[in-house]
């Protein structure tokens, strides 16, 4: 995909500021990025608009059958849906009604689990945040060749999903929050170094 391969978020708890630390790092061109954010739909607004604020890259609220494409965070609407990725080229966004996962909708293992099918193999985050959402997929991606980053237990507020992931084996890395944003936009510089990786 031209402008890098598509990097892909999840947060909960403390995943606020998190992401405004991180997306305050990334190029006005940075990789196409897409985030998942499990927050009240009265908060979501302002929630982008922050970003907007900080981040270099146009930050947007995610819409159904958008184009994912460089310079450009797209964020998943709160409410009903999950927000899924379609890999067939031209890559695109999907928001699709489901069942609650861990609690959640839209939740971080859809992303995660649909992204895993991307060519070439998503880059991925899971960042501060309680319970175990998108430590399964995380996992998805990383066997799949994808590169995968789990926040570290000092700098998250809450060290739930980031710690699934680990013991799940999921993650390639586990990195403190201000050194996440680099190792997301170089690995998504660079083609996958392996593919259908079995297990941790």
């Amino acid at each position: 995909m031209a402008g890098g391969r598509v990097i892909v978020i999840g947060a909960s708890t403390g995943g606020v500021e998190a992401l405004h630390i991180l997306l305050a790092a990334f190029p006005r061109d940075c990789p196409p990025t897409i985030i998942v954010q499990h927050m009240r739909p009265a908060f979501v607004d302002s929630f982008v608009d922050g970003l907007n604020r900080s981040c270099p890259a146009e930050v947007v609220l995610a819409k159904d059958r958008d184009l994912v494409r460089p310079g450009r965070v797209q964020v998943a609407p709160a409410g009903d849906l999950h927000l899924m990725l379609s890999p067939h080229p031209p890559v695109t966004l999907r928001l699709k009604e489901g069942p609650l996962m861990h609690g959640h909708r839209p939740a971080v293992d859809p992303l995660f689990l649909s992204a895993a099918a991307l060519t070439p193999p998503p880059v991925a985050a899971l960042l501060t945040g309680m319970g175990r959402d998108g430590a399964e997929g995380l996992l998805r991606i990383r066997t799949a060749g994808g590169y995968t980053i789990a926040q570290d237990e000092a700098s998250a507020v809450v060290y739930g999903m980031p710690r699934a992931a680990r013991d799940l084996g999921a993650a390639d890395q586990i990195l403190p929050l201000g050194a996440i944003a680099a190792a997301l936009l170089k690995a998504a510089a660079q083609p996958p170094q392996r593919q259908h990786r079995q297990g941790p």
